[in-house]
């Protein structure tokens, strides 16, 4: 039933217990997971606004880093497979829009998102599983994971 999941994993806990649900339904489908992780660097100038007349690092070399950590979460989600294909993904955007933009990419039949932030302020105000399910190309399921 579905050939391609996309998952998104920031690396806490409730992220762990979408990919473990992602990883299960691909087992079952004889699927891919494609793990996207969202990063956002901030720019040179946001950043000298933030620490006033504090030298700030090259933007390559914080994006550099921020990737690294990226991978690095990308990385220990796809160990948990267990032998289901996997493919990483390290998105420079918000969470919601690299999910998503991964989502259309590989033509994903399915995301995954777990349910942290679909209660209290967060829900009103918008959570990502909210913008996920709102503007996905395909089928989300959103795992209990809160």
């Amino acid at each position: 039933m579905f050939s391609t999941i996309v998952v998104g994993t920031d690396g806490s806990p409730t992220a762990q217990a979408a990919v473990a649900l992602a990883m299960d339904l691909a087992r079952q489908n004889d699927a891919t997971v494609h793990l996207v992780h969202a990063y956002k660097t901030a720019s040179a100038g946001m950043a000298v606004a933030q620490a006033g007349a504090a030298v700030v690092a090259d933007d390559s070399l914080v994006r550099a880093v921020a990737k690294d950590a990226a991978d690095s979460v990308l990385t220990e989600a796809a160990g948990t497979g267990g032998g289901v294909a996997t493919a990483s993904h390290a998105v420079n955007a918000a969470p919601a829009e690299a999910v998503i933009k991964v989502a259309e990419e590989v033509g994903a039949d399915l995301i995954v998102v777990g349910s942290k932030g679909m209660q209290g302020a967060r829900r009103l105000i918008g959570s990502v599983p909210n913008s996920i399910a709102h503007g996905a190309p395909c089928h989300v399921l959103i795992a209990k994971t809160a």
